[in-house]
């Protein structure tokens, strides 16, 4: 067969971008028809592409078998296989991954490139039907047959009819390379002298933009004819695009200018807007303006959002500053300025509803309902900023959303925990890619009014100063009740109104909390729970809830008071009542599945079952001394969970007077310590201790549970009432705890935490506690009928305390 020179192809196929058609006629299609298929071909995968019989087209090989199928067959006749893959992602094409329908070629050039991979030049020759992938290396081969069609042979009887398909088709390919930008205009007298129909289509169809798919379907049909038809539809509607782009053209190329070429493409979709008779600026801005109309913003905002408009509408909607103008105005349009919620003022109903959702609480729920009455009677009061203190699992979170019940307001919940970033309150500057307003903002926007109740949970976990910034710092605004009513956020850029937010914060601690920021909130503490709240709590709230949860009816099950303060006392070591609900939901889930395994339910839980349940007792309370230990003394501490006993021991040993402390004990705890020694030196005498005893003896104070840190000051009277029954031999009262700070002067100091302590003292079975003189109001605002039977034993000096405390 005679083929046209190579180098030729090799020129038009690369240098051109088009695919080179040598000039069939029916005889040269004759002689191609005549080539037999083989029973097997090495099958070549392409992407991308499809190959049609008479066709010659560059291909550019990279994977490692279709070079070697390259390297081999370049340099004998033999044919190939060439095939398209379904999916263009694929590496490894199995059988599955390619279509069955392939075109028979033969290599006529190949070319190694700089870059490694290899050019070829293939001819289409014949279709053929792939039966089976029968190898894979090192390259695939697959048996095949012919595949059947009727290409030299049309179907139809009217050859007049087919001769003027034929021209149409001429015609319309003439047209569409004219129009288009990517056909050489060589291809014109290509199309004129080819004779073939068959190469005619085909020539066509390769030069058609249509999806893979589309070619496919074309190569696999078998009649000529409905092929024909099928690809002049294709090229007519792909003329009609060519011939609109022209029009669109056109009409750019007459309002631009030489300076103007760069928005050439801007200026194209323009009037491809205008053809559809829809501009996105157009749009975008009545809608803007027909959100705004209805806006309670004052004249200030009214202007900004006037200047802002303006500049959307003079922007360019491929510009990337159109989004960024229309999502700040957007912003702009979806706050609720000055859209308020109604309040509900009805005092009682309000009441109701704190109390239904929570037990105790008493300061927070007074301080909210004293905030709506005065909110009543003066309806522009600004909000207070409430900041709830306690440990975890009180119910500090949950109450704020009681509050916006019990208000008629919209809740918002902001965690703050691990907040590093000041940008997060503030907001970015909306010039940043991907700029935001800040979680302020945000949340005002999602809650559609300006006076939710708004809880910022974890205050206490802000992390301070760093390199972006100090989200702390950024806090001070929002929670200052004389600044907060033009609030300035740096994507907004314009102050907000914060004033009617109720504010309320959360923390576990006021240690981390920076003490300018704590000075702009009102602290409220919430102290830990008594064991009998704990009790009402889990009856009233906990009980019914995981009963619910879990599918049991509401008397299903029946706990009494003593499985409930068990499982308080021998599973749980807090002083919320997180943890007992875990292990009630726990309970009520077992009973569940027994009940859907056997169909019975036992409604009594009894301390038998909580073993069975929920294990072995997983604490051990400390109980108080039964008898009297020389160099023990009981103290009280506070820790996150809850208040604990801590035992202070000290002996006193042949030495030279030497102090040595242990305990795992912070500073504070360590300076306690060496002036409860200094004091008991100093007064020596009046103890009745030999001073010759600090210099011939060590004394070695301990505290128990080495691997618990200890700190602070409140166990210094104990520290002092061990150290004295050391030296002089007499026993410290029985079933008898101390708190208080003690100093040189010989003063006893206040401490905090009282009401964990007292109940950790309770617990333990202690009912005679010493206390500082200046706790006396502390423990008066504990409700009385938790403390009953408890004596309370106030001093001022530490003398009058250490001859209650230590025995004659």
């Amino acid at each position: 067969m005679n083929y046209p020179n190579n180098d030729i192809i090799m020129h038009e196929l690369i240098n051109n971008e088009a695919n080179f058609i040598p000039l069939f006629s029916s005889e040269d299609e004759k002689r191609l028809q005549e080539e037999i298929v083989p029973d097997s071909l090495a099958i070549l995968p392409l992407r991308n592409t499809v190959l049609f019989p008479g066709i010659v087209i560059p291909i550019t090989v990279g994977r490692t078998k279709s070079i070697r199928l390259a390297q081999e067959f370049a340099r004998t006749d033999e044919p190939i296989g060439v095939v398209t893959q379904k999916e263009n992602d694929i590496e490894e094409p199995t059988i599955n991954d390619i279509y069955k329908v392939g075109t028979m070629a033969r290599i006529l050039k190949f070319v190694a490139m700089p870059d490694g991979s290899v050019t070829i030049i293939v001819q289409g020759i014949k279709r053929f039907t792939i039966l089976d992938l029968v190898q894979t290396e090192p390259y695939y081969r697959a048996s095949v047959i012919e595949y059947e069609c009727n290409d030299c042979n049309p179907k139809t009887q009217n050859k007049k009819v087919f001769k003027a398909l034929m021209d149409s088709l001429r015609d319309a390919a003439i047209s569409m390379i004219k129009l288009s930008n990517h056909l050489p205009k060589e291809a014109i007298f290509a199309l004129k002298n080819i004779e073939s129909p068959t190469f005619l289509v085909n020539f066509i169809t390769t030069n058609l933009s249509i999806e893979v798919v589309e070619k496919q379907n074309l190569l696999e049909n078998p009649d000529i004819e409905d092929r024909a038809k099928q690809v002049l539809r294709l090229t007519n509607k792909e003329v009609q695009l060519l011939e609109l782009k022209a029009q669109i053209q056109n009409k750019s190329k007459q309002e631009i200018d030489k300076q103007q070429r760069e928005y050439f493409l801007n200026e194209q979709i323009k009037t491809i807007q205008k053809e559809l008779g829809d501009s996105p600026v157009e749009r975008t801005c009545s809608e803007l303006k027909e959100k705004a109309k209805n806006k309670k913003w004052s004249k200030e905002v009214q202007e900004l959002f006037e200047r802002e408009l303006d500049k959307l509408q003079r922007s360019n909607t491929m510009s990337p500053d159109f989004s960024i103008q229309a999502n700040y105005l957007d912003l702009m349009v979806t706050l609720p300025w000055n859209e308020y919620t109604e309040d509900d003022f009805d005092l009682t109903r309000a009441r109701k509803v704190l109390d239904e959702a929570h037990y105790g609480l008493e300061k927070v729920k007074e301080r909210i309902i004293e905030y709506f009455a005065v909110l009543k009677l003066k309806n522009d009061m600004k909000s207070p900023i409430l900041c709830l203190v306690g440990p975890p699992g009180v119910g500090k979170t949950s109450l704020g959303k009681s509050i916006a019940d019990a208000l008629k307001r919209k809740y918002i919940r902001v965690s703050l925990g691990g907040l590093r970033d000041e940008s997060e309150i503030r907001g970015h500057r909306k010039t940043y890619i991907g700029a935001m307003p800040g979680r302020i903002i945000q949340s005002l926007k999602k809650a559609g009014s300006s006076n939710p109740v708004f809880v910022l949970d974890e205050v206490d976990k802000v992390l301070g100063m760093n390199v972006q910034g100090d989200p702390a710092a950024a806090l001070l605004e929002v929670l200052d009740p004389e600044q907060n009513n033009s609030f300035y956020d740096n994507y907004l850029e314009i102050g907000y109104d914060l004033s009617k937010v109720l504010f309320i914060a959360t923390a576990n601690s006021l240690n981390t909390i920076p003490p300018a920021l704590i000075d702009r909130m009102e602290v409220i503490d919430i102290s830990g729970y008594f064991i009998e709240e704990k009790i009402n709590i889990a009856k009233q709230h906990l009980i019914p809830k995981q009963l619910k949860e879990n599918g049991l009816e509401k008397k299903s099950l029946t706990f009494s008071d003593k499985i409930i303060e068990k499982i308080i006392a021998d599973y749980t070591r807090e002083s919320g009542v997180r943890t007992l609900e875990k292990r009630i939901a726990k309970i009520a889930r077992h009973r569940a599945a027994t009940y859907v395994q056997n169909g019975k339910l036992e409604k009594r839980i009894t301390a038998k079952d909580l073993c069975k349940i929920l294990g072995s007792p997983m604490f051990q309370s400390e109980r108080a001394l039964t008898k009297s230990i020389r160099g023990v003394a009981t103290g009280l501490a506070w820790t996150a969970v809850g208040g604990e006993i801590l035992f202070i021991e000290s002996v006193i040993s042949d030495g030279k007077g030497q102090l040595t402390m242990t305990g795992n004990l912070g500073d504070v705890m360590k300076e306690s310590a060496t002036i409860a020694y200094e004091y008991l030196k100093a007064h020596a005498e009046d103890f009745h201790i030999d001073t010759q005893l600090f210099q011939t003896k060590n004394v070695h104070v301990h505290v128990p549970e080495g691997a618990t840190p200890k700190d602070g000051p409140s166990a210094g009277i104990t520290i002092l009432s061990s150290l004295i029954s050391s030296f002089t031999g007499r026993l410290v009262r029985p079933q008898i705890a101390m708190s208080g700070e003690i100093t040189l002067r010989g003063k006893l100091f206040p401490v905090g935490g009282l009401k964990e302590k007292v109940l950790a003292a309770k617990r333990a079975g202690i009912y005679d506690i010493v206390l500082s003189d200046e706790n006396k109001k502390d423990i008066e605002e504990i409700d009385k009928k938790f403390i009953e039977n408890m004596n309370f034993h106030y001093f001022s000096s530490m003398q009058d305390a250490i001859n209650y405390i230590v025995l004659p």
